[in-house]
């Protein structure tokens, strides 16, 4: 049977970060995922954890400058010395928090940056978390985002990650699938989630094409987990999914795979 991490950065908005958790627990969660930590301190939040008794599933790098349009820095050249320091950060709130995976964003491309350069930086900096994390008991993921959402983003499909997983050669380096993008960038999902299984870490879903509940929109995500389930995957799917009213209003979609 699938099982489910609320994602705290899209769910639960009726209530401040840190009212998530219980929120989250109260819901019939065991485990959560959100897009960053680093607003704050790591013993709070792990603090959050044991007291709802959650698991902390999955949570980002830090970004580079959000507000400013960055979407990761680890393939933006000029711009090594700051991703070395935010591994450093990302594995320190990974071991506070007792997480086992973080996801590495590329970024956005610009125009004056070739596309070789920057897949090299690419490459080069994933083996540096890579290594960092293995030392740590850490897998890192690489998630490709859509062109509409992400328009520039270096890494838009799930052939393209194979690719630089590859390239980078790590055991620790895994897909973190996405549903949600998959479908956008062209669909299949059954017969990429058949592909792509053996090198996924992790996996997210959202309707389409709002990006609301799974319940809603285009992708009949019962079959979807039941072919997961078939293939063997017993990690933690992400529910990054923005509620069209209040989060627990639109649970109802859950409530056959919760213990």
């Amino acid at each position: 049977m699938p099982k489910f991490a609320a994602n705290l950065s899209m769910m639960f908005n009726e209530v401040p970060f840190q009212e998530r958790f219980p929120a989250a627990r109260n819901a019939g969660f065991a485990a959560v995922e959100y897009l960053f930590p680093y607003d704050f301190p790591a013993a709070d939040l792990a603090d959050r954890l044991r007291q709802e008794g959650l698991t902390q599933a999955l949570f980002n790098m830090p970004p580079g400058n959000w507000d400013a349009g960055d979407r990761g820095i680890s393939a933006l050249p000029g711009r090594e010395a700051e991703f070395q320091k935010s591994v450093e950060t990302a594995l320190g709130y990974a071991r506070a928090l007792n997480c086992k995976k973080i996801h590495c964003m590329a970024g956005i491309v610009g125009p004056g940056v070739k596309p070789r350069i920057a897949e090299r930086t690419y490459v080069g900096n994933l083996r540096l978390i890579a290594e960092a994390a293995a030392a740590a008991g850490v897998t890192v993921l690489i998630e490709p985002l859509n062109s509409r959402d992400a328009p520039g983003y270096l890494v838009p499909y799930n052939d393209h990650a194979r690719r630089v997983i590859e390239e980078v050669g790590a055991p620790n380096l895994k897909l973190q699938l996405d549903l949600y993008h998959t479908q956008i960038m062209g669909g299949d999902l059954a017969t990429s989630i058949r592909e792509f299984m053996p090198i996924t870490g992790h996996v997210q879903i959202a309707g389409v094409p709002e990006r609301h509940e799974p319940d809603v929109g285009e992708i009949n995500y019962p079959y979807l987990f039941g072919l997961i389930d078939d293939l063997g995957y017993d990690g933690w799917i992400g529910c990054e999914y923005r509620p069209r009213g209040p989060t627990t209003d639109g649970l109802g979609w859950i409530r056959p795979y919760l213990r």
